[in-house]
């Protein structure tokens, strides 16, 4: 990963470390959820997606012009903050800032969320590993 450059990182929605999974880990009897229920969600995101964007060219959330994320990507206060702490302390670039916006817009469609809440916002930034120099 050492040799992808920093625009081209930038230019990923959605940006995770997977490690190794050790042996106990895989075998350990824990509840999960289905892929039935998954797909339940997605189609839902989907359908809200449609929704949004039924008189437009855009049909998805990543596909949003900046004029679009200003209009559906509504964020109360404390959720503005935690962008804001965010993009100050983690050194997000522009296109960070609304790469978050975007996943974050479709984590509250999965969500069923009218408006972007402070957890979608904080597992989209969890999206954005790459960014933070862990790999630089």
């Amino acid at each position: 990963m050492s040799k992808v450059s920093g625009p081209l990182l930038d230019r990923m929605d959605i940006q995770v470390e997977v490690p190794a999974v050790r042996y106990n880990e895989l075998v350990a009897d824990r509840e999960m959820q289905s892929t039935v229920d998954i797909r339940k969600k997605v189609m839902v995101a989907r359908e809200m997606q449609k929704e949004r964007f039924n008189d437009q060219l855009t049909g998805i959330n990543a596909h949003m012009s900046s004029r679009q994320v200003k209009k559906y990507c509504v964020m109360d206060k404390d959720t503005e903050a935690l962008l804001y702490q965010a993009m100050t302390e983690l050194g997000f670039s522009a296109r960070g800032y609304s790469k978050i916006l975007k996943v974050g817009r479709t984590i509250a469609d999965m969500d069923e969320s009218e408006h972007i809440k402070t957890e979608h916002i904080s597992e989209a930034i969890q999206y954005r590993s790459l960014d933070r120099g862990l790999w630089k």
